[in-house]
């Protein structure tokens, strides 16, 4: 039983504590019709690290969380950029 609360105490220790989710808002100007979000979605989900991503496509924006420690906000507007939508970060990452 001890040896068990070992392994699940190491378990607890070794998870990345040290990464912390961030949230940043990419201005995506170029974004055109109403599927265009659909492209951009799929493209921010394919970053690792990318937890979330909401795109509003009256807005022209998209709202994306993110592990620090896996990707940046440099990451999220190339991989925009990549799939034919260039952004901008607008919204500091939080």
């Amino acid at each position: 039983m001890n040896k068990w609360r070992s392994l699940t105490l190491c378990s607890v220790l070794a998870a990345p504590a040290w990464s912390a989710p961030r949230t940043v808002t990419l201005s995506l100007p170029t974004m055109d019709c109403p599927v265009c979000p659909i492209t951009v979605k799929k493209a921010l989900g394919k970053v690792e690290g990318v937890s979330r991503a909401e795109v509003d496509f009256d807005k022209r924006q998209a709202i994306v969380s993110f592990d620090v420690a896996q990707t940046s906000a440099e990451a999220l507007s190339q991989a925009t950029r990549d799939a034919g939508y260039p952004s901008k970060v607008v919204g500091g990452a939080k």
